[in-house]
Order: structure tokens, then C-alpha cells, then sequence
């Protein structure tokens, strides 16, 4: 997805926020088939932006460092 979904929407269960086009449930155009993809607060609650999805880019002095774990072989990774 190229666009950035709104963090609060007023109504996110009216919308399939699957891809750029943010279709009403009532008629979905991309392909997707018959389900709405629901918004990130819908399934994760109102604070999902606060996990830490979004991480700084490296070099910004208030950028955190990001550890993550290939789920293949468990090595741990740090992203600065």
C-alpha cells in the first residue's frame, strides 16, 4: 500500500482498508473477494500505532533501535 491509513478513522467498519482504493463494504473492487480487510485499530484496538509499527529511519536522533527475529533460523537482528 502507497497511502498511509488514517490512525482513527470515525467509522474504520465501513471501509475494506485491503489496498489504495478504501472501497465501501457494500462494494469492494479490487479483487478481494467478498470479507473487508478491517482497519488496524479495528482488530488490534485504538492504541496499534503505539507497538512500535513505524519505526525512525537510522540516523534521526530520536530513532529507536528495532530488534527482530527471523522466523526461520531464530537469529535475532538489530535495525538501527
Amino acid at each position: 500500500m502507497s497511502k498511509r491509513s488514517p490512525a482513527n478513522p470515525a467509522h474504520p467498519e465501513r471501509i475494506c482498508w485491503g489496498c489504495d482504493r478504501y472501497c465501501p463494504v457494500g462494494s469492494m473492487a479490487c479483487g478481494n473477494g467478498s470479507v473487508a480487510i478491517p482497519h488496524p485499530s479495528d482488530l488490534f484496538g485504538k492504541d496499534w500505532e503505539s507497538w512500535g509499527t513505524n519505526p525512525q529511519l537510522s540516523g534521526s536522533p530520536d530513532a529507536p533501535v528495532v530488534e527482530s527475529q527471523d522466523s526461520v533460523t531464530g537469529a535475532k537482528h538489530i535495525l538501527e
